[in-house]
């Protein structure tokens, strides 16, 4: 499909098995407009929780969680990759802005009581805390899956504004991605040149 259509393609994820151990991982591939596989995520945080009388998901129960932060590099600039839960680990995007990554891709499929809370929100708040682009692509909602997802695929721009969102129905989002923004956010709010790493330590060192 990357390579018929001529574009870098960032899958959802699907479970992968590693055969040497038998542990299975949930995993995103990107492919290069050439068809070649560039970069492999495994997801990094399993999804363990419990919010009482609404959701209990163990994750843990089936997978096993990846140990590497994904990246990868096109003409227009380098993106990092990640999956749904890992969203909300801040130290991700911050270590893939200062690598030299001017977006975050996130596949995800947050569920009715966390998509509306938190999918958003979390999504603006990387774009604004790294003064990058982050995009994330949701499953449309399917009340006859046993699992409801939120839907709502957006794209935010370095200053946390939504470019493009949809519903939760099955639905295409559209976005230009303007990259003279991410100089722009820089320079006009320097949070880059303004860290006080003598206070606390910076993580992607």
């Amino acid at each position: 499909m990357a390579r018929d259509s001529k574009v870098y393609l960032v899958g959802g994820s699907i479970p992968e098995l590693e055969k040497s151990t038998g542990d299975l991982f949930n995993t995103c591939t990107v492919w290069s407009p050439e068809g070649e596989m560039v970069a492999k995520h495994r997801k990094m945080h399993l999804f363990d929780i419990d919010i009482p009388g609404k959701i209990v998901f163990k994750e843990s129960e089936v997978l096993k969680p990846g140990h590497t932060l994904t990246e990868f590099s096109t003409p227009w600039g380098k993106f990092g990759v990640a999956i749904c839960y890992d969203m909300r680990f801040p130290e991700v995007a911050m270590v893939a802005a200062r690598k030299g990554c001017v977006g975050m891709i996130y596949p995800g499929a947050f569920n009715q009581t966390t998509g509306p809370l938190h999918w958003e929100l979390l999504l603006r708040a990387r774009a604004a805390d790294n003064q990058i682009f982050a995009a994330a692509c949701s499953p449309a909602l399917d009340k006859e899956a046993t699992y409801h997802a939120w839907g709502h695929s957006t794209i935010v721009d370095p200053y946390a504004r939504v470019v493009g969102t949809t519903a939760e129905a099955e639905d295409i989002v559209y976005g230009t991605l303007d990259l003279d923004l991410v100089d722009e956010v820089r320079k006009s709010v320097p949070v880059s040149s303004q860290r006080r790493f003598d206070i606390y330590p910076d993580v992607a060192a």
